[in-house]
């Protein structure tokens, strides 16, 4: 059996059960227009956010079965892809059935982001829905090597980062910025947005903390508000989005066209559809006891499928059985879990516990 029928039968035989979609709507941005871009996010703005180490092809598929617009893949390094590294490029190939993926890369050298963004076009064709700059990472391995967040003190080495992959790509794209390098700096993020735009970009997200702050204390929102005031293209909000409540007021409280949801989604793919329901005035529709179990033993299977590093499912297990009876219990179990049939035996004995409970 291929990978396509094996990932599309397993969504058509146990997404019903979670009470996810077993189909995953395309994005389709196609050409590189702000307009068309805008026209999109206006249709569905919640989309589910780059997480290095955790958006893989399996991760993708929950979110957009859960409802998100579009997913990103995790960051990938445009030198890895100049010089041809394999594991690269199973960060950047979306596996079917996904219909279309974000690409997010990052790097510090105009010339290799113009040769691998003309590189994952032509590898993804009509899967690529758009081309995304890494300038938020705070990590100091990559700021170290002037890329992620150290592009935001060099805006004309960020402008000819943008222009590169404009001049290559039939997509949009787009750049993730910080507010500032440092807690205490002069807040960047208006000023350099506005340069990015005049670069080329179809939009740019925002995270509203400083790079130095990584992801410690509040995400200050009135940080994309003002580069929502500063530019014309689409501004997508991100940081401190961990519920569909939250999700919906980025939208009405900062200006912002879309939002980013990136640990609010630990565990909770349904976090997309009820922030649309949210936003719409509705009331978010929370999966019962069983629908949650159903989806980790579902993420478990499409982690299998895909051929993805099985220890993954031990933070899977941390975040789909949060709040359980026992669940210290159940998460340690999971930590000796070796074998997907171990990671699913394991959900059986939750799920006949679930089952008995809401009868």
């Amino acid at each position: 059996m291929s990978e396509a029928g094996t990932c599309q039968q397993l969504l058509e035989e146990y997404a019903p059960q979670t009470g996810l979609s077993s189909k995953l709507e395309p994005f389709g941005c196609g050409l590189a227009s702000t307009a068309t871009l805008r026209v999109k996010l206006l249709k569905n703005p919640f989309l589910m956010a780059p997480m290095a180490g955790v958006s893989d092809a399996a991760y993708r598929m929950m979110a957009r079965a859960g409802g998100a617009a579009l997913a990103y893949s995790e960051m990938v390094s445009v030198a890895g892809l100049h010089f041809g590294g394999a594991k690269t490029w199973e960060l950047v190939v979306p596996k079917d059935p996904e219909p279309d993926i974000a690409v997010q890369l990052f790097g510090s050298v105009p010339e290799q982001f113009s040769e691998a963004t003309a590189l994952v076009s032509e590898r993804l064709g009509t899967k690529l829905a758009l081309i995304d700059i890494n300038m938020a990472c705070p990590v100091p391995k990559v700021v170290r090597k002037g890329e992620g967040s150290a592009l935001l003190d060099d805006p004309a080495r960020a402008a000819a980062i943008v222009k590169a992959c404009v001049a290559k790509a039939a997509v949009p794209v787009t750049v993730k910025i910080r507010s500032a390098r440092r807690t205490g700096d002069h807040e960047v993020a208006p000023d350099f947005a506005r340069t990015m735009e005049q670069a080329g970009v179809a939009a740019v997200a925002v995270h509203g903390r400083t790079a130095s702050q990584l992801y410690r204390g509040e995400a200050d929102w009135g940080v994309v508000s003002r580069v929502a005031a500063a530019v014309d293209i689409p501004v997508i909000g991100s940081g401190d989005v961990r519920t569909p409540a939250d999700a919906a007021r980025m939208l009405q409280k900062t200006g912002a066209t879309a939002v980013m949801v990136a640990r609010g989604s630990y565990g909770n793919p349904w976090i997309f559809g009820n922030a649309k329901r949210k936003l719409a005035g509705q009331d978010a529709v929370e999966p019962t006891l069983t629908q949650r179990l159903s989806a980790f033993a579902c993420h478990v299977r499409l982690l299998e499928a895909t051929g993805a590093h099985l220890a993954r499912a031990r933070s899977l297990s941390g975040w789909y059985l949060r709040g359980l009876p026992h669940a210290t219990v159940w998460r340690e179990r999971a930590m000796h879990c070796s074998s997907a049939d171990e990671y699913l035996q394991m959900a059986d004995a939750l799920l006949a516990y679930a089952r008995a409970k809401e009868a």
